[in-house]
């Protein structure tokens, strides 16, 4: 048996409806299994606290090995992975295809589909509804009311009592006026076809552009009609399902997909890329979608039409088709890559359209702003997750940056909660937004 690989990593599909995959029996066996070698390796011990979590269990046990921690605790473990695949795909030497055929997060998503079918708090189904939030509380009065909740101290500890959300967790606004009833339309612009791109662009808005901050819709659609880029938005979108495949609800994921993928492979047919604003969203339609259902060709279809912003904005410039008419300077960026963005092995795209702008230098960092989805929402994570973020906070407040940004708004708004003095993060479509002058 070697010892490592050096091939780059596949992914099987995930054979989610299959009677073993949610065996109790089996999912126990296999986190035993892969458990045993991650022990034996440790190499992942900095990513998150999933790590850590299991070698503290081993190294308590009787025995000082995997077998002597009980089963029971396997839960902790499981609990504490919010399944950003960043131990697959940038540490593990043991992924397929290297015979250990080791892949962390699918057998954490089996065990999180297991304990979701047995018990699952009504919290987390609240924060997972992403829709059913957004369209409550984005109602103009509704949504005033319930930004002024969140803002308030007592109120906040009624929540963390009652739901567990923990009180000192800043929670995004509500807007009373939501991105896809706002946009402006597009001009009737020509497509200019590029080398990768056919030059128009239908916009998944994401329930947090639409119902969070529509800003960043309004920032991409400004981007795309200085670049005379022809868009549209799509005509109906639910959630992307991210939020449910962190809980293990598959089956909940798999009723979103039905309601988008049809609407967006319509899309696609007729000639038009799909953008989106949010990482997560668009690795959910780029990879977890595609190995749940690998046979659908809708799905196929789309996850080869779905492009990050800057990832289309890169495109367009290797095409010589993307304007550099820059008019302001940007300075120093702090800038950090989340994961849902680095596991789509993308490069650095945000960093590279950024530094087309002149005089503009832009400070890259690779690690976990510890937000992760609804992680450090939750009472019971909340100072972890602040912990695992810390490397980060340090690096921005030392940088000296004139702006700190990141892809994802709710890790921005993790390293401005953890600052000691506070400054807001500066979304990168509005950074580029800004050195044109629009």
């Amino acid at each position: 048996m070697r010892e490592g690989s050096l091939e780059a990593p596949t992914r099987h599909p995930l054979d989610w409806k299959s009677e073993a995959f949610r065996d109790p029996a089996k999912v126990e066996k296999e986190l035993e299994r892969i458990f045993d070698i991650c022990h034996g390796c440790r190499r992942c011990v900095s990513l998150c606290t999933t790590f850590p979590t299991l070698f503290d269990l081993v190294d308590a046990s009787p025995t000082m090995e995997v077998d002597g921690v009980k089963k029971e605790d396997y839960a902790k473990v499981v609990d504490q992975c919010y399944l950003c695949d960043l131990c697959y795909m940038t540490k593990c030497p043991y992924v397929p295809p290297h015979p250990w055929n080791v892949d962390f997060p699918h057998v954490m998503l089996r065990a999180k589909a297991l304990k979701f079918e047995k018990d699952v708090k009504f919290r987390d189904r609240l924060l997972s509804s992403t829709d059913a939030l957004g369209k409550l509380a984005a109602i103009p009065v509704v949504a005033q009311t319930v930004n002024a909740v969140n803002r308030n101290g007592l109120a906040r500890k009624v929540l963390e009592t009652t739901l567990g959300v923990h009180k000192d967790r800043e929670l995004p606004p509500y807007a009373p006026l939501k991105f896809r009833s706002s946009a402006a339309p597009s001009s009737a612009f020509p497509a200019k076809d590029g080398k990768e791109t056919p030059g128009k662009v239908a916009i998944f808005a994401t329930c947090y552009a639409n119902y969070n901050e529509p800003q960043i819709g309004h920032d991409l659609l400004a981007l795309l009609a200085h670049n005379e880029i022809p868009y549209v938005l799509v005509d109906e979108e639910v959630c992307c399902g991210m939020p449910k495949l962190e809980l293990g609800d598959l089956e909940g994921v798999a009723q979103l997909k039905e309601r988008n993928i049809p609407e967006l492979a319509r899309l696609v047919d007729a000639g038009w890329d799909i953008v989106t604003p949010i990482p997560s969203c668009t690795l959910m339609f780029k990879q977890e979608l595609p190995l749940m259902f690998p046979e659908d060709t809708q799905v196929a279809k789309v996850r080869d039409a779905m492009f990050d912003p800057f990832e289309y904005l890169w495109a367009r410039y290797k095409g010589g088709m993307l304007r550099t008419d820059f008019s302001r300077k940007l300075g120093k960026i702090s800038y950090h890559v989340p994961c849902h963005l680095r596991v789509q092995n993308l490069g650095l795209k945000t960093r590279d359209v950024l530094m087309l702008v002149p005089e503009t230098q832009v400070e890259a960092i690779e690690r976990c702003s510890g937000h992760n989805g609804t992680y450090g929402v939750k009472r019971e994570y909340r100072d972890v997750s602040m912990k695992i973020g810390r490397p980060v906070v340090r690096r921005v407040a030392d940088s000296g940056a004139d702006f700190y940004s990141s892809d994802c708004p709710m890790a921005g708004h993790q390293i401005e909660s953890g600052l000691e003095q506070p400054q807001e993060p500066t979304h990168p479509l509005k950074l580029l937004r800004m050195a044109y002058g629009i």
